[in-house]
């Protein structure tokens, strides 16, 4: 039995994916299935673990000095795993990446300004622009044989001029494509044209299906470092979301002063526990878990698919990263209520919803399926239970 197999219950751990389900969803904790908010319920490499035990048994829990060795493990992370030279200069570590853009939003624009967002898309960021103020300028993303790519000649055409910054999820959440190298030219490109900071969200980067690769955005382009913040973190890579702590690296001189100032008014600083905990997993024994577990996710994504795609009117996304399932039901010919409800109360799953993600998501509901994989071949039985009467 593989490690990600144990049925941990997180009931009662004030785990907000468990705990919230009910409350948030309807689903019933007694037999309701999570698949929402994107955290995994595995527990974190051994190596991360040991970390936190080595805290818990000094038992002093003081402020965090000489952060020479965290910084090296980010830079040798992105080295051998995505092939980016980075320099420990350039690391600011935030609240987690959620805080990091609301931190980007609040250095390099100004209330009113355009900030842009290729939808359907993580939902947290137009959530953070709309509350500093500023406005989401959506550039829909379309769909080509069943996967999203971007149309740069219609968003070139939405561009008014007020835009200071666009927001790029790579690997993309919810849809799970990786862009390719040519696809990212052409965002860096956009970005140049159009005058933009360019903040590239790239927290399921080790996340990555067999037969994908995934390409670091300072990498497609010589030029685009001038004008790039890249985010990227070990809290979704090895489910240590809680430690809210966060990679913001900026190569660019002009544009790291502008994000430090901000840093500095806001008197932002990183937890001990967070900063342990990622150095601890950008490591040899941490790549190795990782392996591991794309691995099995990959094989929880095939059992998902498998039977997800056999239910008419039903289609899931095909995935090339993350461990997010995106799924169609416009096929069902089922007004949002109707095929909510059914997932909701008759197949008693909690899943997002798809509108929050933005235009392009108003038939979609994601499905979170890094849970042990009985769990994951239930949750599909269920659903092709509650829509039986379409087969």
């Amino acid at each position: 039995m593989s490690r990600f197999d144990e049925d941990i219950n997180r009931f009662g751990t004030h785990s907000v994916k468990w705990d919230m389900m009910e409350r948030l969803y309807g689903v019933p904790a007694n037999d309701g299935l999570s698949m929402w908010v994107a955290d995994m319920d595995f527990r974190p490499p051994a190596c991360v673990q040991d970390a936190v035990s080595r805290m818990a048994d000094h038992g002093i829990y003081g402020y965090y000095g000489d952060d020479a060795a965290y910084r090296n493990a980010i830079c040798w992370w992105m080295k051998e795993r995505h092939g980016w030279s980075v320099e420990p200069s350039w690391i600011f570590s935030t609240h987690g990446l959620v805080n990091g853009t609301g931190l980007c939003v609040d250095a390099y624009t100004k209330p009113g300004d355009g900030v842009i967002l290729f939808t359907p898309v993580y939902h947290a960021f137009a959530r953070v622009i709309e509350a500093a103020g500023r406005e989401v300028v959506e550039c829909p993303l379309v769909q080509q044989n069943g996967r999203y790519e971007m149309d740069f000649d219609a968003y070139d055409r939405l561009m008014t001029g007020n835009e200071r910054l666009v927001i790029l999820c790579s690997p993309h959440n919810p849809g799970g494509r990786v862009w390719s190298r040519a696809e990212l030219k052409g965002v860096a490109e956009f970005a140049k044209r159009h005058d933009l900071i360019l903040v590239s969200d790239e927290i399921h980067h080790d996340l990555v299906m067999p037969g994908n690769q995934h390409t670091a955005m300072p990498l497609v382009d010589d030029g685009v470092s001038e004008r790039l913040v890249m985010m990227t973190a070990t809290t979704k890579t090895f489910n240590i979301a809680g430690s809210h702590i966060g990679n913001v690296i900026i190569p660019d001189d002009d544009l790291r002063a502008r994000f430090s100032a901000r840093m500095g008014a806001l008197g932002i600083s990183p937890n001990s526990f967070g900063l342990f905990m990622a150095e601890a997993a950008y490591s040899p024994a941490g790549a190795a878990w990782v392996d591991e577990l794309v691995e099995y996710l990959d094989g929880n994504r095939q059992a998902f698919d498998a039977v997800v795609n056999t239910i008419p009117g039903l289609r899931s996304m095909p995935m090339e990263s993350t461990y997010l399932a995106w799924v169609d039901f416009s096929g069902t010919g089922m007004e949002r209520d109707e095929f909510t409800k059914r997932v909701e109360q008759g197949a008693r799953i909690a899943a997002n919803h798809g509108p929050t993600f933005g235009s392009g998501g108003e038939s979609f509901m994601r499905f979170n399926f890094a849970t042990p994989r009985a769990r994951v071949v239930e949750a599909a039985n269920r659903l092709a239970e509650a829509f039986s009467d379409l087969q």
